[in-house]
């Protein structure tokens, strides 16, 4: 080639308009990717403005043409469950189809949240992670139909069109980067169900629910709008001090790496340097921030339903408490919303027991609030706490009690997936009778007579209590307290040893009657049975 024709080829190769360049789905769309089954399928990217882009898998062929940013989408009809299928891309510019292989049909759940959401099944990947009977779980991990998308982690001020990453196929080798809970999770499905499983894995340690949730679903609630009012007087004002944000992003990103690189040289699962960066987008307490960098960018791709595991980083002390009930069900309403799929399934863990004010019951008690919204779940996490690890290591109970939601709810199983839920209470005499749902089998006391009930009369006084199981209720009451008006099951930071499930042998969550306000002050656990527990600690979840 001549010197001329050289440049020639290299302007059309680099020109941002030129033909050859742009055509190219989402990352979303890549080989070993599972598309939902049943439903409508998008597929999107970009191309050159007005070409013409065909999408070939399973059959179908649908055309669209790209609009004048060059952004394009197609709309395949339902597929049915299967594969190995190919997907092909292809353009009116003479080009080369683009060939996505190993496609697979299934069920397609995205898992979100905070760190233990994110962490992974083998602590060599990250340093606060490693599931219970690491090594035999890891070695068992031969499941080709299931596959985990797992994208690096995006915070931004503005939403993205795009997010990295890729699929992975089940297997020992690929399973250590796994979300653990999103794992056990779609192992459980996939083997009930004999379908493919896809799970897209967004989330990120210490995140707030906040930093999830969209601009627009903020602005538009009174009671929301000042944490985003917040986070955007924050941004002014970095942008105002540093007009070169890019350049401060990167010099701040090379002196982590760098000290990263110091305290653990090699080391794969190294704990993350701790440097203060003053960039308001980056820091995962803001509102939107995570939304904007992981959420926007993988709408709409078609999913069947959500699991979520947050809430040991709710922030404004009893205040953000008492707000975080509406914060969750504006993130279910906004995302619903946007992913145009109606109600979809949304099944949240309730936040397990640990000495610690950020798991104490009046957070696990504005979680179950979920429970009041339409085509949701609650996965009770209350027994596999771990007094001083705000990440304990038992993901595979956690993942078992979301699929059972799911195989429940979702594939028409017919089987118990919630423990005990108090549902009323009587005063009889000297005693409260309690009623439930979900008392499938009957009511258990397991391994012993009922612990960490209390009880209290008008006064608001709540004492030991004894309590036992009459058929499907249970009666509570205590020699102290011989007028009683309300009770409370394992009101406590870490009520070990709370001990009331079902015959499914799934747990109930703690409760209470009662609709008082919360003393001032830090909370203090429960008296267990009839001895005083030890006050709680604070601890501050990465």
């Amino acid at each position: 080639m001549n010197p001329t024709r050289r440049l020639l080829a290299c302007l059309a190769f680099c020109a941002p308009s030129a033909a050859w360049a742009a055509l190219a789905p989402n990352p979303l769309f890549s080989d070993h990717l599972v598309l939902q089954q049943g439903r409508p399928v998008p597929v999107w990217g970009n191309a050159d403005p007005g070409e013409r882009v065909r999408v070939e898998v399973g059959g179908q062929r649908q055309a669209a043409t790209a609009a004048a940013d060059g952004s394009w989408r197609v709309d395949l009809g339902p597929l049915e469950a299967g594969g190995s299928l190919e997907l092909k891309i292809s353009g009116d510019r003479g080009e080369p189809p683009l060939v996505i292989h190993d496609v697979l049909v299934g069920e397609v759940w995205l898992a979100s949240g905070q760190s233990n959401m994110d962490f992974s099944v083998s602590k060599k990947v990250k340093y606060f992670a490693g599931v219970r009977d690491e090594d035999r779980e890891i070695a068992a991990a031969h499941f080709p139909q299931l596959r985990m998308f797992i994208p690096p982690a995006v915070r931004s001020a503005e939403p993205q069109p795009t997010l990295g990453g890729h699929w992975l196929v089940c297997s020992p080798e690929t399973v250590p980067a796994f979300s653990a809970v999103g794992y056990f999770f779609a192992r459980d499905l996939q083997q009930a169900i004999h379908q493919p499983v896809g799970i897209l894995t967004l989330s990120y340690g210490a995140s707030t629910a906040e930093a999830w949730i969209g601009r627009e679903a903020l602005a538009a609630n009174p009671e929301l709008k000042p944490v985003l009012d917040s986070f955007e007087g924050k941004e002014r004002e970095f942008l105002a001090a540093h007009p070169d944000p890019a350049k401060y992003r990167a010099e701040f990103a090379a002196a982590q790496a760098a000290a990263r690189q110091a305290a653990a040289p090699g080391a794969a699962a190294a704990r993350p340097a701790r440097l203060r960066n003053l960039d308001p987008s980056q820091d995962q307490h803001n509102a939107t921030v995570l939304f904007n960098g992981m959420i926007h960018p993988v709408i709409p791709y078609a999913i069947r339903g959500v699991i979520w595991y947050q809430g040991e980083s709710i922030v404004g002390g009893d205040a953000g408490r008492r707000l975080y009930p509406l914060v969750q069900a504006t993130l279910i309403s906004d995302w619903r919303r946007r992913w145009g799929e109606g109600n979809f399934p949304f099944y949240i863990v309730q936040l397990a027991g640990q000495e610690a004010e950020s798991n104490n019951p009046w957070v696990r008690e504005a979680q179950a609030s979920v429970l009041e919204l339409p085509n949701t779940g609650m996965a009770v996490a209350l027994d596999i706490g771990e007094a001083h690890n705000v990440h304990p290591k038992d993901k595979q109970d956690v993942g078992d009690r979301l699929s059972r939601i799911a195989l429940a709810q979702v594939y028409g199983r017919d089987l118990e997936f919630s423990g005990p839920l108090y549902s009323g209470m009587t005063v009889e005499g000297g005693a409260i009778r309690l009623a439930f749902t979900h008392r499938d089998g009957g009511l258990v006391a397991k391994g012993g007579p009922l612990q960490w009930f209390t009880i209290a009369g008008p006064d608001q006084v709540f004492a030991p209590a004894q309590a036992r199981i009459d058929g499907d209720t249970v009666v509570v009451s205590s020699p102290a307290v011989p007028a009683p008006v309300a009770v409370r099951y394992a009101w406590a930071n870490f009520p070990e040893g709370a001990n009331l499930y079902n015959a499914a042998g799934l747990p109930s969550p703690s409760f209470r009657t009662d609709q008082w306000a919360r003393p001032p002050g830090p909370a203090r656990p429960a008296p267990r049975d009839r001895a005083a527990a030890p006050p709680s600690t604070a601890s501050a979840p990465p």
